[in-house]
């Protein structure tokens, strides 16, 4: 490891200003892998062992276009949705309330009204029963929770980052599908492009291997250190498989599923197709937000320099994507901020400092 380099001294900042106990960065630019870079430890617990090529990270919201739009673009693109769908056509459920007569456009871009987040976890016991009856029950309860939600009619015009509506998103792929998100993500998504380990249950991740887990929060609902199972609360009441939160994978695992995206956009082979893979990158009027990513808006995580083509998305856990077609540029960047604890927000100044630094050492 050269420490002289100022990519590898940015990220051995973050770890001695305690933004993370380790990290893994992943550099694809023009097609060739410049960087693949693990650093620091998998925690700050004693005796860590150092984060390697392997190490599988919580996704947090990563899941949103990795899984979530990944899986309604090709729902679209094979004339099964149209994002002018609303809710009452695809939910039975939600025939006959304001939700049923949002689309599947207005909950992409975060406008269909429903508010950020809610403590819906407070209402079940933090063990998850293993028959998959019992998600199905959780599923419907959380639905009609979401249901009895007011709705902003103000976010017709802006968006409100909402991870209630990639909840009802998830429940939709389901629905149309009859498949579990896991499965159709894993058939339709990451088995063919080669994305592994990449996946919402943890123990589909490992298989039979051993690859290292970083773990997350220390967390009082569940009484334990997190590790292999999902952070987020309201993924974790729905067997840690939801439309907003859920995956855990490596850096390249990821890359992958990105250079299917990066590819389509720039008409190359994918499983996407291009026209659907542009109008859903593209920055939807009066915000940053795409369909399913968002796009660089100053002050932006991505720094300075990303192009105004440019797409990513953001993890609580300390995650984040961006891509710059212009540049035929990946960046993914994944790290545990949140341990030991999630109010340690450092991260937030030093994403666009990555960022710029990678612009100007590398393109």
């Amino acid at each position: 490891m050269d420490q002289t380099d100022p990519i590898t001294r940015i990220l051995l900042q973050g770890i001695q200003a305690r933004v993370f106990p380790g990290a893994m960065l992943f550099v694809r630019h023009k097609g060739q892998i410049r960087v693949h870079q693990p650093i620091g430890l998998t925690s700050s617990l004693s005796g860590a062992p150092p984060v390697q090529l392997n190490t599988i990270y919580d996704l947090a919201s990563l899941t949103k276009p990795l899984a979530t739009a990944s899986s309604l673009l090709l729902l679209v693109q094979e004339g099964r949705l149209n994002l002018t769908h609303t809710l009452a056509t695809l939910l039975e459920e939600t025939k006959g309330s304001l939700l049923g007569q949002v689309s599947l456009k207005d909950l992409l871009v975060h406008q269909s009204g429903l508010p950020a987040w809610r403590p819906f976890y407070q209402s079940f016991s933090p063990a998850f029963p293993a028959e998959p009856e019992s998600r199905q029950k959780r599923m419907q309860v959380v639905l009609d929770m979401i249901l009895q939600e007011s709705l902003d009619h103000s976010s017709s015009f802006i968006s409100v980052y909402s991870d209630l509506g990639y909840m009802v998103l998830g429940f939709v792929v389901e629905r149309v599908t009859g498949q579990s998100l896991e499965d159709f993500c894993q058939e339709r998504i990451f088995h063919p492009v080669q994305a592994s380990p990449l996946a919402f249950s943890i123990y589909h991740v490992l298989g039979d291997s051993s690859d290292p887990i970083a773990p997350t929060e220390e967390d009082p609902w569940r009484g334990c250190l997190l590790q292999g199972e999902v952070h987020d609360e309201n993924a974790a009441i729905l067997g840690g498989m939801a439309g907003h939160a859920g995956l855990f994978g490596t850096a390249q695992a990821v890359g992958q599923v990105t250079k299917a995206w990066l590819d389509s956009y720039l008409g190359k082979p994918s499983i996407f197709q291009q026209d659907v893979v542009r109008q859903f990158v593209k920055a939807q009027a009066g915000t940053s937000w795409g369909l399913g990513w968002d796009t660089p808006s100053q002050p932006s995580s991505s720094g300075q320099w990303f192009s105004p083509e440019s797409f990513g998305h953001l993890g609580f856990t300390g995650t984040s994507i961006w891509i710059d077609p212009v540049r035929e540029l990946e960046v993914i960047f994944l790290s545990n901020r949140v341990h030991p604890t999630r109010d340690n927000q450092a991260i937030k100044t030093f994403r666009p400092q990555l960022h710029d630094a990678i612009i100007q050492e590398l393109c």
